[in-house]
């Protein structure tokens, strides 16, 4: 018996492009049997806000080529056959003494040809294009041990928010899309890697110490309890990325990294937020995260805590993971 061929490719208008979307039946997630189109459709119904998210900043890109049962590739350099009007922006890393031009998304259509280059998940820096070595966003990785539960995580999310107020700064609180939440910081460019390590290591000590039974901060992971929550500052280091807003992560579910309300993480669960259910969400709620930019907040009273602390972090050290 002849094998089944595949459905011919498809061409997606997205705004003044059009994506040529290859293969479009093949299945990604095949718990769910999501398929390559019914990505690229995730992505068109949350455009603002995945791009929103990753706009301006170097983008590692999660790709499947096999869909998840092919494994994942990890890529920094954009993929080969883009089109002219794909934005990149060159880095320079300095382990390896070798420059990488990475995807720098300005418009929808550049997320949705990265999803034909079979991207599920986006990957941002925590800077811009226009200077990447000051950092405008700090981030907090709240990120559970084995043995923490969800109610530990919630319980914690609400200690960073008094903290967060207590220092006049705006958290814009996102699951992310596993186990675990982050809340981001638009801070002025300003600082860079190491001062911003510096501040969120700070900042996640003095969580600790409002929480000591339910946070840790220790840098070497056999140091932490497998019951606690790490508040992981490490996320602030030079090409250190994590998962956009809106990005659907590499996991059977299809799971979303997706924005949430403060008030509502009582009561949220992460499986709550699929690619099947946030489109719906979108819909009603818009993307939750649109005023970031216009909170920006100074690092000034954060590295001042840093000093009292007596804090130094080599930004070239390994995070202990």
């Amino acid at each position: 018996m002849a094998s089944k061929s595949a459905a011919p490719a498809i061409e997606v208008p997205v705004g003044e492009h059009t994506v040529r979307v290859s293969n479009p039946d093949r299945v990604y997630f095949p718990d769910t049997g999501a398929t390559k189109l019914d990505l690229v459709r995730y992505y068109l119904s949350v455009g603002d806000g995945i791009v929103n998210a990753l706009r301006d900043r170097p983008c590692m890109l999660h790709r499947f080529p096999k869909g998840l049962p092919g494994g994942k590739v990890h890529q920094k350099r954009l993929p080969a056959g883009a089109p002219d009007w794909i934005p990149t922006v060159q880095l320079y890393f300095p382990r390896y003494g070798r420059t990488a031009d990475e995807l720098c998304v300005d418009k929808l259509a550049d997320v949705i040809w990265a999803v034909q280059m079979s991207t599920v998940e986006f990957h941002p820096w925590n800077s811009r294009r226009f200077d990447t070595e000051l950092p405008d966003e700090w981030r907090i990785d709240l990120d559970p041990m084995p043995d923490c539960p969800w109610a530990r995580v919630q319980r914690v999310a609400g200690v960073v928010q008094e903290v967060l107020a207590d220092l006049g700064a705006v958290g814009w609180p996102k699951t992310s899309g596993g186990k675990g939440l982050h809340v981001y910081v638009r801070i002025a460019p300003n600082h860079g890697f190491q001062d911003v390590r510096r501040a969120a290591l700070a900042f996640a000590r003095e969580v600790e110490r409002r929480a000591p039974a339910d946070v840790t901060t220790a840098w070497w992971r056999k140091d932490r309890d497998p019951a606690q929550l790490f508040v992981d500052y490490n996320q602030n280091a030079r090409d250190h990325t994590i998962a956009a807003a809106y990005s659907v992560r590499g996991v059977p579910e299809a799971t979303v990294s997706t924005p949430v309300r403060w008030n509502e993480i009582p009561e949220i669960h992460p499986g709550d937020f699929t690619m099947k259910t946030v489109p719906t969400r979108y819909a009603d709620l818009g993307d939750l995260h649109a005023g970031i930019d216009e909170a920006v907040f100074d690092l000034e009273p954060l590295l001042e805590w840093a000093d009292r602390d007596k804090i130094d972090v080599d930004l070239d050290a390994d995070t202990g993971d």
